[in-house]
């Protein structure tokens, strides 16, 4: 390390205050690590001191200066050269919900916006859907407006000219942006208002502010107008949206400017009473001040790796603060710059299992992520929680071993800490002789001074293994489990659940697990290491000798940074004036960190830079942020252009996604410079220097043993050596079974493993997994193998997901999500299907089913076939399935098949989803049966026949609008099938295919029994009643459902009899609908985690009358049927069980655009867009209803309101809850949302809806919710006498929104409000506005009695979890229908 400061060398101190322990890293300024004094302590303990990191740097300033510094004596600066701290103040505050009360100011319109935040609901299977609470406690909406006056859609690419502010003056309508696109300002905010509506809050009490208006990342005046306005009245905290991150999406900045006012005045408080125990200063200010006599440089870690001085350290950075530091820590002792070989690091705790990566000498950083359910735009490490540590909770649930992801937390944390706490995997590991109670600190019991209590956790075991044997073996003895086998099995899946998110993380952008090493650091780490390096190919896993105390480590190590960024719109060029605007707007960029570096002690020479580019395709929302080559790459692969930022992205665009866009424009959204203050010059031996000086001494049988004791491993008891890490030398190897440990932590290494010990780390080396496999019986079901290949199976559908994701190129596949993989029996039955849309659960496997008996015995291998038909289980045409058989021999021993939504496939109007379609030649191509791959070719041109020639020749048709990006879809398609293929091939090469295949039906009979004791507990509790319900649809159609459940079989016939007739519409569903309908309900119903296969549907007859509009005819038109009729069946299922109040029962699909391709007219270039808009959730016996969100069969988000009118030429004039739509209740149903659409110039635009008659049910004598409302605000000549009229007309119109002075009457012209009905389309004018006004959901219980319920606080065990990429992407695949 060095000093950026010519003073003589001082104490340096670097502090992690985590959750449960804070840990402290001394040195007296030497910088060798030899000389290090490491402490820790309890980050609360208040009968000794007030604030841990204080104590700590009193105990290491005694040690350093040899005088016992009494407590509560303030602390001498002047021997500190700085101190570095990672702190959870913020985390805490926003998990417990302890931060300042702030109030949010937002433009008018939009004061919900993050309630309904992007409508999606977190748990697709959850009836009570619950959004994470907002940190504001009141909105002030400003009445003013800004927008883009271009649009990225538009065919013709027209830029309309304006000036700067500057120079255009203050009146102009037109101005240029930040980001260089130009502004039209439609309504200037009134000051003197503002004073009298921020006053007002004020007066109320409220200190902080968060100010977030409509596109005030590129212009922020009217932002910085009530900033200024603010701080006269008095606000001592005011956060601006594009201070604090000028990047586009509304909810994303305003959720962040919220988080910053809510956790910046928590940690100014902090960081005030921390400064006050030092005598002197802290901070680049008061070294200054002080002349570096007495001030002590102070930094604290940011969430994106990098320190930054207390004086300007905030809220928002500070979220990931502590994580962060052990990020750096492994990054910079475990990454070797000359091998380059990434790192992938695991962070084990007591709490929680982090994991993050490392690679090419570069942090990776996300910009948008969730932390306690609150999803903020900030540069941040890619950090993600994927398990609950070893606090993970063990259960035994319907016949599978379940790990997490509940946690016993800290208090009571699991049973063995004498708190009464539940079973959890620490248990387990302390049961099975991994963890060693000797070198656990003491600190548990009353007096908080015993250790471990391994009877408790035994006792736990004993039950738990009691419950599963009567279940898994009844009265037969031998088929019993051992307890040891039992505690082991949870270790088993544990690190099953861990493996699947590392795969994700680092092969979603392109890189393979293999070629990783894994650095293992937190107290738990070691123990389960191993084990997850096998499971991922990974053969070299490193331990730092600190690696307890990495976090705190890694501060000591890390670099000052400060970040800088400005939105922008340019198109790349490789040539010319683009290129030198960009290098100046960077340069200024870069001189303002470089002041800010000066300012804080740094010289030129040690400061550096990263400079980067956010950049992405035309018509894409994928952006990747590319850093400019340095000049080994420039040289190798750039022809020596160190500024070749477009090749760069171009070849990462090809790594992450498996494909480029050479016709396509690559647009520049941000310019970021990283500036980096350097105060790590590197360890003076790397990892790989080590290994290849020493010369490793095997250690014999008693040699340095600390003891031996027998420990678990795969196939039962092994007599195991202890070392004490500390009485071991660099060189020593050790083979295993071995457990090494000191008083912060443990490594188990296996048998056929080694590790060797060299200066700053253990190595564990990975051999052969030797020959221990064990034959697994086929005879007898394992609930160990049952539960892992849950997992493995889930897993496979999950990496087929990622596959088509990356290689597709649609917007709708890409970033919609809008498909699903699965994986499929010999018979075509679902084995596993990744949880990504409700809508597709049960029909894919009518359609593999279908298919499977068309081709029996002609399909050979590299055969794929193609449908969409809904009477061949099709759900609605754009929907397209592609199916691969996957052989052993001569025989298909299973299926694959992927689902993809296509954004066009003909039809009467783009997008293939028209409201008024009355046949199925009118939605597009229609595909029966055919092969889309025959023995590895490709057949293009019949597909294309398929889909482009043939719905042409129908009246008013066209073929499909987007042919190319149908056949790089349906090609991305083929390869996710590939890969299911090689992945199921893996799974048999290693447990033999006729494992694989009992597994595979046994887990289908696990969801079998799961469902039979769901219908045995209804019976109990209907007392063996047949169930019954009946709704309709708005045009009257009945769907009638009587349920007959046998209770002592736990079976269930579902009768549709008495359903309407088919319609001259479209809203028939084709039967696989009502089965994908029926498998949600069923798992919703059980609420707890089961695989989702044909398992599920084993106990239910589904009797569906022919000829009804649930089982229409093979011509009948169906796009309604997948997106209106399939909510209407799920609402008269659950409504059946009396299980909830009814939900909006819609998805409100609006479409807009203009242009197509008829045939014998000339093709028009254009644009289409499709939305699905949210409504009111239903209450239910122990909840209230959630106000806009998605609902049952559908969890599309909304695209963000700028990103909207950045797209398309639109202002959305509001979007915000409808209030009182929601039925009343003892528990009340959610309201649905109001969203008003102003089109600027003419569009077709189409609604497609339903409960616009039919109002949504109450139950249990809660009131039924508004029905939804779409309105046409259209422009007509004004009529004779209209004026005195218009008034009292417009106050009679029932439910509309309040005008807000937006499409005022001309002269001549006047505006009408318009009922569209609940389908409809209309050719819009320029300024014509639809509002559309979703349903709310039913109450449940008699309005005005008290509920005990609702006083209960429901808490989510993933909530406090980090969400890096890996959880983004989760969410937006179950965010997708």
């Amino acid at each position: 390390m060095a000093s950026t400061e010519k003073l003589e060398r001082g104490i340096r101190i670097a502090i992690d205050r985590g959750g449960t322990f804070t840990d402290c890293v001394g040195n007296p300024g030497t910088g060798k690590m030899e000389d290090d004094i490491l402490i820790k302590l309890l980050s609360e303990d208040p009968s000794n001191y007030d604030d841990a990191p204080l104590e700590g740097i009193r105990r290491l300033l005694s040690k350093f200066t040899g005088r016992e510094i009494p407590r509560g004596e303030p602390l001498d600066t002047s021997k500190i050269e700085s101190i570095r701290m990672g702190t959870t103040v913020a985390t805490n505050a926003l998990l417990e919900r302890k931060g300042q009360d702030i109030a949010m100011v937002v433009t008018k319109g939009f004061r919900d916006c993050l309630e309904i935040g992007n409508q999606s609901r977190r748990n697709i299977f959850d009836l009570a859907i619950r959004k994470p609470d907002v940190l504001y406690k009141i909105v002030v909406e400003i009445d003013e407006r800004v927008t883009l006056e271009d649009y990225a859609e538009d065919p013709e690419r027209n830029e309309t000219p304006a000036d700067t502010t500057d120079k255009a003056g203050n009146s102009a309508e037109l101005v240029k942006g930040l980001s260089g696109e130009t502004i039209r300002i439609l309504k200037r905010p009134v000051e003197i208002t503002i004073k009298e509506q921020l006053k007002e809050v004020y007066d109320q009490g409220f200190r902080s502010i968060a100010v977030c208006l409509m596109h005030g990342y590129t212009f922020p005046q009217h932002e910085a107008l009530v900033g200024k306005i603010a701080r006269e009245i008095g606000f001592e905290h005011v956060s601006l949206s594009h201070e604090l991150m000028p990047m586009i999406k509304l909810v994303p900045r305003a959720t962040s400017a919220c988080a910053d006012a809510y956790l910046t005045p928590a940690i100014k408080k902090y960081i005030k009473g921390f400064e006050a125990g030092f005598e002197g200063g802290l901070g680049t200010e008061s070294v200054k001040r002080e002349r570096g006599a007495k001030g002590a440089r102070c930094e604290f870690m940011q969430s994106d790796g990098g320190l930054v001085d207390v004086d300007i350290f905030s809220g928002l950075r500070a979220i990931l603060s502590g994580p962060a530091g052990g990020v750096v820590g492994y990054a910079l002792t475990s990454y070797d710059p000359e091998t380059q070989i990434p790192v992938i690091g695991f962070d084990m705790g007591g709490t929680s299992t982090d994991v993050s990566r490392y690679g090419s000498g570069r942090y990776d950083h996300v910009f948008e992520t969730t932390t306690a359910g609150v999803t903020i735009q900030s540069p941040q490490l890619d950090i993600n929680t994927v398990a609950a540590g070893g606090g993970s909770r063990l259960f035994w649930r319907n016949g599978l071993f379940v790990v997490g992801p509940e946690s016993a937390s800290a208090h009571p944390g699991p049973a063995c800490y004498r708190k009464g706490g539940p079973l959890a995997i620490t248990d387990a590991n302390l049961f099975l002789g991994r963890l060693l109670p000797d070198f656990f600190p003491k600190i548990f019991g009353e007096k908080e001074n015993e250790g471990l209590d391994a009877s408790a956790s035994e006792n736990l075991f004993k039950e738990l293994a009691e419950e599963i044997n009567k279940d898994v073996a009844g009265t037969d003895k031998s088929k019993e489990m051992s307890i040891d086998e039992i505690a082991y099995g949870f270790i088993k899946i544990a690190n099953e659940t861990m493996t699947r998110p590392i795969r994700s993380l680092t092969e979603a952008r392109g890189h393979d697990t293999s070629k990783h090493r894994l650095a293992t650091f937190g107290g738990a780490g070691g123990q389960h290491a191993v084990a997850i390096a096998e499971a991922l190919g990974i053969t070299q896993i490193l331990v730092h000798r600190y690696s307890s105390v990495l976090s705190a480590y890694g501060m000591a190590l890390a670099d000052v940074v400060d970040e800088r960024q400005e939105p922008e719109s340019k198109v790349w060029s490789d040539e010319g004036d683009v290129r030198k605007y960009l290098q100046d707007k960077m340069q200024d960029l870069k001189q303002r960190s470089v002041e800010t570096l000066k300012d804080q002690g740094f010289t030129e020479d040690k400061i550096e830079f990263e400079e980067y580019l956010n950049m992405r395709y035309r018509g894409t929302e994928s952006a990747l942020m590319i850093i400019r080559p340095d000049k080994d790459e420039a040289e190798n692969k750039y022809k020596g252009d160190q500024w070749a930022f477009g090749k760069a992205f171009v070849k990462q665009h090809e790594q992450e996604f498996g494909f480029t866009l050479p016709d396509r424009d690559i647009i520049i959204d941000d310019v970021r410079a990283r500036g980096i203050g350097k105060t790590f010059e590197g360890l003076e031996k790397t990892v790989d220097r080590q290994l290849k000086d020493i010369k490793p001494q095997d250690l014999g049988r008693g040699e340095k043993e600390y003891g031996r004791r027998q420990v678990y491993f795969e196939g039962g008891r092994q007599d195991t050596p202890i070392y004490k890490l500390e009485d071991l030398d660099t060189g020593d190897r050790i083979k295993g079974p071995a457990i090494l440990a000191d008083g912060t932590q443990t490594i188990v290494v296996t048998p056929g493993a080694s590790a060797s010990l060299i200066d700053t780390h253990v190595v564990i080396s990975i051999g052969e997994v030797s020959g221990q496999d064990k034959k697994i019986n086929t005879t007898e079901v394992d609930p160990i193998m049952l539960s892992i290949f849950a997992h493995r199976f889930m897993a496979i559908a999950e990496q087929m997901g990622r596959a088509l994701q990356k290689t597709s190129v649609s917007t709708n596949v890409k970033e919609r999500l809008d498909y699903s993989c699965a994986l499929f029996d010999s018979n075509g039955g679902l084995v596993a299907n990744a949880p990504h849309l409700p809508v597709h659960l049960g029909s894919m496997s009518t359609c593999v089913q279908r298919q499977a008996s068309i081709w029996k015995g002609k399909l050979k291998r590299g055969d794929v076939l193609v449908s969409n038909h809904p009477m061949y289980g099709g759900t609605h045409l754009p929907d397209i399935t592609v199916i691969t058989p996957a052989f052993s021999g001569e025989k298909i021993v299973f299926y694959v098949a992927s689902r993809a939504h296509h954004a066009d496939i003909g039809g009467i109007l783009p997008g293939s989803m028209p409201p008024h379609s009355r046949e199925l030649f009118q939605e597009g191509a229609a595909i029966k049966s055919e092969k889309l791959v025959s023995e590895g070719h490709f057949n293009e041109k019949r597909i294309t026949e398929l889909l482009f020639h043939e719905p042409a020749q129908w009246p008013g048709c066209s073929g499909t609008r987007c042919l190319a990006d149908n056949l790089n879809d349906l090609k991305a398609q083929i390869a996710a099938n590939q890969k299911g293929i090689n992945l199921i091939s893996t799974l048999i090469e290693e447990y033999g295919e006729e494992v694989v295949q009992f597994y595979m039906h046994n887990i289908q009979d696990n969801a079998e029994l799961s469902v039979k004791n769901l219908l045995k507990s209804v019976s109990k509790r209907f007392e063996g009643r047949d169930l019954s319900a009946v709704d309709y649809m708005d045009d009257g159609s009945p769907i009638k459902l009587k349920i007959t459940i046998d209770g002592e079989k736990g079976e269930a016939a579902f009768d549709f009899s008495g359903t309407g007739p088919e319609v001259y519409a479209n809203i028939n569903a084709p039967e696989a609908v009502t089965f994908s309908a029926i498998i949600y309900c069923l798992r919703a119903l059980i609420s707890e985690d089961i695989p989702l296969n044909q398992g599920c549907l084993t106990p239910i007859r589904i009797i569906i009358p022919p000829r009804s509009f649930l089982s229409p005819s093979d011509k009948a038109a169906v796009v309604g049927g997948n997106v209106l009729t399939s909510q209407r069946v799920t609402d008269v299922v659950l409504k059946a069980f009396q299980a909830c109040a009814a939900s909006q029962g819609d998805c409100n699909n609006l479409t807009f655009g203009f242009g197509g391709n008829l045939e014998g007219e000339k093709e028009v270039k254009g644009f289409g867009y499709y939305e699905t808009i949210a409504g009111g959730s239903g209450a239910g016996e122990t909840w209230e209803g959630t106000n806009g969100v998605h609902t049952h069969m559908t969890n599309t988000r909304i695209t963000d309101a700028e990103v909207f009118e950045r797209r398309y030429p639109v202002i959305l004039r509001e979007f915000s809850l409808r209030k009182g739509s929601g039925g009343n209740g003892m528990h009340k149903g959610g309201d649905g949302v109001v969203r008003d659409i102003e089109f600027r110039i003419p569009v077709q635009a189409s609604i497609l809806s339903e409960r616009r008659v039919y109002h949504p049910y109450g139950l249990a004598g809660g009131e039924d919710a508004e029905c939804g409302l779409n309105i046409w605000v259209r422009k007509v000549p004004k009529s004779k006498g209209s004026d005195e009229n218009v008034k009292n007309a417009e106050d009679g119109v029932n439910g509309l929104p309040q005008e807000q002075d937006l499409s005022k009457d001309s002269e001549t012209e006047e505006y009408r409000h318009v009922n569209l009905g609940g389908k409809n389309t209309a050719s819009m004018q320029a300024g014509e506005r639809i509002i559309v006004m979703t349903p709310g959901g039913g109450g449940w219980g008699t309005p005005g009695q008290e509920s005990a319920a609702s006083k209960q606080q429901w808490k989510d065990p993933k909530h406090w979890w980090r969400q890096g990429s890996v959880a983004s992407r989760q969410a937006e695949a179950e965010a997708s229908a």
